[in-house]
């Protein structure tokens, strides 16, 4: 059969025009006109980008297919490439059972009812196999979120001044792989020296400073 006839016909029409939509979304998000970042993010439950409870009461609920996703091992890549990768494996798949066994079929009712039959096939075939394809992809997509000031609080530090009093004081707290550097000050009269252990109990917006406390085994 010609390629372009194969491409128009059904059942094979169905995923090409799929494949046709998400080939200019690709191609708008290349020039900016779109924001990859928009797509769904189907990891752990979680949906970015969008939150389900500022949508329509007529919308689906995102987070649930979010769950689909995960539980189908299509998480942790933006929905936009799960969607890719299934619509090309399933276009790919009816386009050749379309091509070397529907169209010797004698009837075109039959064709028409093995056309369905093929689509569902396909479908249901691509999912595991994108689910193998997306698994190496998961860590291009890895969101690190940076540790907040206020996240802090209740960590043990090491003063690195000499003293610690309410308008000075400088203390390092442990992170992985190194060390937060942070302002630091309390109340006197208080026992804290240069490599004394406190305990941060609390963080000042206003002067992005934390109050600290000896730490209780550090009390003498």
């Amino acid at each position: 059969m010609p390629i372009l006839q194969l491409l128009t016909s059904f059942p094979t029409a169905v995923p090409t025009v799929l494949l046709a939509v998400l080939m200019i979304y690709w191609l708008m998000s290349i020039v900016g006109i779109v924001d990859l970042g928009d797509a769904l993010h189907a990891h752990h439950g979680h949906l970015d980008g969008i939150d389900a409870a500022h949508g329509a009461t007529d919308l689906p609920d995102l987070h649930s297919l979010a769950g689909y996703l995960v539980a189908l091992g299509l998480g942790g890549v933006p929905l936009s490439v799960v969607a890719s990768v299934l619509v090309f494996f399933t276009w790919l798949g009816t386009a050749l059972l379309h091509n070397y066994v529907i169209v010797y079929l004698p009837l075109e009712t039959v064709r028409m009812l093995c056309g369905v039959a093929v689509l569902l096939f396909t479908a249901a075939l691509s999912i595991p196999i994108a689910a193998r394809v997306i698994k190496p992809m998961r860590g291009l997509f890895v969101k690190h979120v940076a540790r907040s000031n206020s996240s802090l609080v209740g960590l043990e530090c090491k003063i690195v001044t000499g003293k610690v009093d309410p308008g000075f004081g400088r203390a390092e707290v442990a992170d992985s792989g190194g060390g937060i550097n942070i302002r630091v000050w309390a109340s006197e009269p208080n026992g804290l020296r240069k490599n004394s252990r406190a305990i941060i109990v609390a963080y000042d917006e206003t002067s992005r400073q934390y109050e600290v406390q000896a730490a209780p085994d550090s009390i003498h």
